[in-house]
This record gives C-alpha cells, structure tokens and sequence, in this order.
C-alpha cells in the first residue's frame, strides 16, 4: 500500500505561541485536530474575515491533500458577551435584534446563511463540524463550575468572572501576546457595570442575564449567557480534547480572546489546549487600514459587484480568491483596483495554461533541460505549501509551469518537448493544485451564453465593415471592447476574443 504524502513532505508552520517556525508533528497522527474561530453572525462578514477563511481552507485542503484525516471545527459564534480591543461590549446580536425589531434567532439565521453564501462563492470547503454557541451551553457552565472548583474564577453580583492575576502566579497569561502584564494593567480601564471586578484583566465566563435581556439560559447562578471567550474552549475540547493540534484565528485575536482561551482551559483541563497556533494577518486597502471610518471598508458582496465607490470595477470571486493566496497568510494583503487587475489576470493566465495543458502531447525525443525544469517544477510546488503554507511561492512555480506550457503550445505545435510520464505528472499536478489545493474554480465569461451571443454579434458587424475597407468602424469597435476589457484577436481562422 503506497504511503500518504505526508510521509514524504515535512510541512513546517510559524507557531505563534515559540514566536519560530517548527516542524509539524500532529499529537496522533495521522489524526490532525483543527478549530477555527468563527464568525460572531449579527452582521455579514468583512474581507479580513473571509481572507481568514479562506487561509484555513488552504490549510484544511492541504493538509488533507497530504494524507493527514483532518477533523475541522469552525464555529458559529451565536451567543455571547464580546469584548473588543476598543473596549466595547455587549451581546451584539441581541443588541441588532432590538434595531431590527425581531428575534435574536431572525438575526443568527440571517447572517448564518450569508455567511455560508460567502463562503460558497470563495469556494471554502465547509468544515467537518460547524458547532454553535448555543448548542453548547451547558459544556460551557460544566467547564466554569470546574474552573470555579479549582480556584481560578469567582461569582459577582452580575458575572462569573475568571481571575487573571491569581492564574498568572502559575502560568504566564500573556505568553501568547507577549506583552507586559503591568502595562496591560495600567493601561486597561474599568467598564460601565463590572465594577466588581476584582481585577482589571478578569473577563466574565458567565454573565448573569438582567430581566431585560432576551437570550437566557438557566444555570447554577440564576439565568446567564455566554462569555465569548469560554464558548471556544468548551467546543474545542469538547470535539478535540483537552489538546489539539492546530488553532486559528486573525492576529487581532491573539492578546486578548486567544490568550483567555489558554488561560481558561489550562485552569479547567491543566494542560496546554493548543500544540500550533497559526494567525492570518490583516487587511489594508491602497495602504491604509482597512475600518469603517476612513470608508474604505467593502463587504464581499460589493467587491464580486463592483457597488463600491473605490472600485473601479467587481471582480469574480476566484479573482478575489486568487489575489489572498497571492499573499503568505502572515503578511498584510493590500486590496486596490491594480492589485485586483492583476491577480484578475494571474488567474485567468494560470487557468487558461491548464486548459492548454489538457491538449498537449508528449514528444518521442525529450528535451532533457525541459525535464530538469518540469521536475523541478514538481518538487518546487510542494516545497512552497510545505514552507508556512506558502502559496504565493506555489503560484510562482506554476507561473513558471504556465510559460513552459504556453511556449509549447505556440511554437512547438501542442507537442511538449518532456516525456509521457513527465507530462503526465505535470496535468496531475498542476490540475490538483489549482482545483484541489488552492480551490480555484474555472470561470471563463465566455461560457455565458448571452455574452458569447452579443460577441459575434459585434465580431460579425466587424468583419463586415473590414470587407467594406471601413477600417475606422472597425478600429473603433476594436477599441471600445479593449477598454472594457475585452481583447479582439484576429488571425486565419477567423477572429476570436477573450476577457482580460
């Protein structure tokens, strides 16, 4: 029985908790355990959130493309008292049901299936199991009465509070983050009604639910809902065990939702939760921080449509798919109209190499350089995701693979210059990381029907002005669809066209 590819590929990653990169060696393997931080549903998601996404896809197709048996949690965060890094708080979706004047549950089912509309047309494979906030209540108050018993959480008038101070004595809280304690404590202000807080730091696991707040649920402390924090651990453990391989989450979670995540579940379980933690970095638009104030936040939705007012266009969602793996998931992704245009073109270069590629006979006489490159090709591809999940260096190799090709298609008369077992390896290959691994999906414009009818349409009004001599009719019909994007290419066999 042939081995997984896992035994033949060393996949190292950059564990957030060393601050280094290390060699990935799943706890049982070839079991990996996977969770997500998923998305809070009292809105439609922003781009951060779906480059995030769609990074641990990257991770969860690779992995499992290695051989590995990938259990995949993404929670759907449906309940619960978040706190932000602007001091913030509160029971969002309750607070957007009363704006919408509707059940709390209207809003987690409306932004629940927009979410998963999203994701669809991003192509992220849904998760192995999507746990909700609220099917886990009653894990998550076992997991506070345990950290209560074992002395690291105390009950307030209004909450169930965890004591960050008393848990520091025996383990760094801020080992995650790496920030200074006492910084964190002088720098954090006290917040309207938590004034029985014993400590700054001490964030609730439970709050006590006033006669006013809908969404309730009966505990040993009276009627509480969630904090944001104990939901995740509870899931995670629940699903995982106590310690699991992989955690994900953006960067902006690491200094206070991840580090309480830690914090909590070694008060509770007393082991470290977590072997990897791998974060995705943020978002910035023409260089500048993407946020609602300087109005150059977009959702999804505006990007595929082009509705916003800094864009000059929409792009398709493979393109917007195609443009986040451009980037290592650690570096900032700069969204801008020439960024865009060109992964828009990247990605049509590499799909229309492919389909070139399906037509491409091998030759009797093998150029032995075109081997050497084509093997090394082969190698390079996995050497990138094996290196952090680089995708960007992958594409690099396949850009490499896409010039070879298109040489071999226009000068060589489809006919590759490598043999057909080196052919083979290379439609296997480049098929499955463009399909399979990176997720991208054809979309070629020309399949609309509507538009391939308009095209000869207009192709045909052409020809027709060119048999007249009326070049000035037919440059100017050439240059109208080049400008919007549509390129006219007229050679013996007629005149065809593609969209740039």
């Amino acid at each position: 029985m042939e081995k997984a590819l896992y035994h033949q590929n060393q996949v190292v990653v950059y564990n957030t908790l060393s601050r280094q990169k290390e060699v990935f060696e799943p706890l049982h393997a070839p079991f990996v355990g996977m969770y997500a931080c998923g998305p809070t549903v009292y809105s439609e998601p922003h781009l951060g959130n779906c480059r995030s996404f769609t990074m641990y896809d990257l991770m969860f197709r690779y992995l499992t493309h290695l051989g590995y048996k990938v259990r995949y949690l993404r929670n759907i965060t449906d309940a619960g008292h978040v706190e932000s890094t602007s001091g913030e708080a509160g029971d969002r979706i309750s607070k957007q049901a009363k704006l919408e004047q509707v059940e709390p549950m209207e809003i987690v089912q409306k932004y629940t299936v927009k979410f998963h509309w999203i994701m669809d047309m991003l192509n992220c494979l849904p998760p192995s199991i999507e746990p909700t906030a609220t099917g886990h209540i009653v894990e998550q108050i076992e997991m506070t009465k345990t950290i209560m018993e074992n002395g690291f959480a105390y009950e307030t008038p209004e909450a169930i509070y965890f004591d960050v101070e008393k848990f520091n004595a025996t383990y760094p809280y801020t080992k995650l983050s790496g920030r200074n304690l006492d910084e964190l404590l002088n720098n954090t202000r006290e917040l309207d009604g938590q004034s029985s807080k014993r400590g700054r730091l001490d964030f609730a696991l439970m709050i006590k639910a006033k006669p006013e707040h809908i969404m309730r649920w009966p505990s040993p402390w009276g009627d509480v809902y969630p904090g944001w924090h104990i939901e995740c651990s509870a899931m995670s453990t629940k699903y995982l065990g106590k310690t699991f391989d992989i955690h994900c989450g953006g960067m902006d979670l690491i200094p206070t939702h991840h580090t309480n995540e830690i914090a909590q579940s070694i008060a509770c379980n007393h082991t470290e939760p977590v072997k990897y933690w791998l974060h995705p970095n943020m978002l910035t638009v023409n260089g500048q921080k993407m946020s609602k104030s300087l109005g150059n936040a977009f959702l999804p939705a505006e990007l595929f449509e082009g509705t916003h007012p800094l864009l000059d266009k929409g792009y398709s969602p493979m393109t917007v798919r195609f443009s986040m793996l451009q980037a290592h998931y650690r570096s900032t992704l700069d969204f801008s109209n020439d960024a865009l245009k060109a992964a828009e073109k990247g990605y049509k270069r590499l799909m229309a190499a492919q389909q070139l590629l399906e037509n491409l006979q091998a030759t009797d006489q093998p150029n032995a350089a075109d081997e050497a490159a084509v093997n090394k090709i082969l190698v390079g591809v996995y050497a990138g995701m094996n290196n952090d999940f680089n995708a960007a260096q992958t594409i690099a190799e396949l850009s490499e693979a896409a010039s070879m090709i298109n040489t071999w298609n226009d000068q060589h008369n489809k006919v590759a210059s490598i043999s057909a077992f080196t052919l083979e390896r290379l439609k296997k290959t480049y098929a499955t990381f463009l399909f399979d691994i990176f997720g991208l999906r054809q979309e070629t414009e020309g399949d609309n029907s509507k538009l391939s009818g308009v095209m000869d349409l207009v192709i045909d009004i052409r020809k027709d002005a060119r048999s007249k001599k009326d070049f000035a009719t037919s440059d100017k019909i050439r240059d109208a669809l080049t400008a919007v994007g549509i390129q006219l290419k007229d050679s013996k066999e007629g005149t065809s066209w593609e969209s740039n």
